[in-house]
């Protein structure tokens, strides 16, 4: 049998095959609270034949969220979560969910105050003023993270992962971009990873032995300023010194340099259909393509620069970014890494695992056209081959467009 579907463990839990579906946010939510639609989809993935599935981004605290869509890790919700881990049990998988905190990526209404930062500022991508946080708040912030883990665990997940890439709280505090502090949270390397340490720390105390921990890093935040190559080694083995169960090597920062992250072109003009304020919906339409530039996208597109992380760490290496076809999915496993992770493809087939150990040679119907990324900051994400409803002209043709630039 192809290793792709044989058993492999992540700490302390075993997964059936070496398969997981990442945490792409599913924007599924409502009012910071799980949801039938968030429900079936992970259902209709783990009955799909993937070895585990990641509910995206759960909010550690309050001032975590960005979305009213994301969920809100609290007690609250769990008897919900609880019914979705089941199920996913049920059908032969395991569950993961994802835990963070979003910094500045948001505003005053969803985070009930000033969105937090390493330092005082203005970000313009949200666009909002944020403010520096107080060294009391990051010990508070550190154990929330904590907190989420036993949360997690009374819902009924295996494992959670921590977000400490794409340019949110985390890896906020990594980047020299984005922390400009002066005491022993700023300055160099060392003092950048201050926080994360201080998070990590927790997590693992809370994971104790029947928790698997995961951890969702850069290998590059992908763009002149930020984290290069060589600090996120630096980085990643002092995850692995954590004695963290798995990592996955991911890039970008959503920022500054969101497709660098998932690759391809953004739809503008998708995008900004389902914006509701129309002070930014004509913002983003005049000056979304110098916002959002795109990036090429191939098969494996982020196997490159993981290969010198796998070079450099013993620990499991969970791979993402291009998995499209099973030659694809096979070859990242014979380079070394244990397991792998994919988003659109399991969105335009949540049974694609079971696909691929039908056909070995098959390949996913995504087109890489980014629908599904353009509507999910107002919309739950969905693929434009799978939807109800009767799309506009205008998206039509953008689609088009964009496929024919792909080619």
């Amino acid at each position: 049998m192809s290793k792709l579907f044989t058993p492999a463990n992540i700490g302390p839990i075993q997964l059936p095959n070496r398969t997981i579906r990442s945490a792409a946010f599913e924007g599924m939510g409502r009012d910071n609270n799980p949801t039938t639609a968030l429900r079936d989809y992970h259902w209709s993935v783990a009955e799909g034949g993937v070895g585990m599935t990641t509910l995206a981004y759960a909010g550690i605290c309050r001032s975590a969220l960005s979305f009213d869509t994301q969920l809100w890790l609290r007690p609250e919700i769990v008897p919900s979560l609880r019914e979705i881990t089941d199920g996913i049990h049920d059908r032969g998988a395991k569950a993961s969910i994802q835990i963070g905190h979003c910094g500045n990526m948001t505003h005053i209404r969803t985070a009930g105050g000033i969105p937090v930062a390493p330092n005082t500022g203005f970000n313009l991508y949200s666009p909002t003023i944020c403010r520096g946080l107080r060294k009391d708040e990051l010990k508070q912030l550190a154990r929330d993270f904590g907190t989420a883990v036993n949360t997690a665990r009374d819902a009924g997940f295996d494992c959670v992962e921590v977000h400490a890439g794409h340019g949110y709280l985390i890896s906020q505090f990594l980047s020299p971009y984005t922390n400009r502090r002066h005491d022993e949270f700023g300055g160099s390397l060392e003092n950048r990873m201050t926080f994360m340490h201080m998070c990590l720390d927790e997590v693992m105390k809370a994971a104790g032995s029947d928790m698997g921990v995961i951890v969702k890093t850069n290998m590059r935040d992908g763009f002149k300023g930020g984290l290069e190559i060589d600090d996120c080694l630096t980085v990643a083995k002092n995850i692995q010194n954590h004695g963290v169960h798995a990592l996955v090597l991911s890039g970008g920062f959503v920022s500054k340099a969101p497709m660098y992250v998932m690759r391809g072109e953004m739809p503008i003009w998708t995008m900004t259909h389902y914006m509701k304020q129309l002070w930014l919906k004509y913002g983003v339409r005049m000056a979304g393509k110098y916002m959002i530039r795109p990036e090429h996208f191939e098969p494996l597109y982020f196997l490159e620069d993981a290969r010198r992380f796998r070079k450099e760490l013993s620990m499991p290496l969970i791979y993402v970014g291009g998995v499209i076809d099973r030659p694809g999915a096979e070859k990242v496993l014979d380079e070394g890494f244990e397991f792998l992770q994919m988003g659109r493809a399991l969105l335009n087939e949540p049974d694609f695992v079971n696909r691929m150990k039908a056909d070995n040679a098959h390949r996913c119907g995504c087109d890489h056209v980014n629908y599904c990324i353009a509507r999910m900051y107002s919309k739950e994400m969905a693929c434009h081959k799978h939807l109800n409803e009767e799309l506009p002209r205008q998206i039509k043709r953008e689609i088009e467009k964009i496929k024919s630039r792909n080619i």
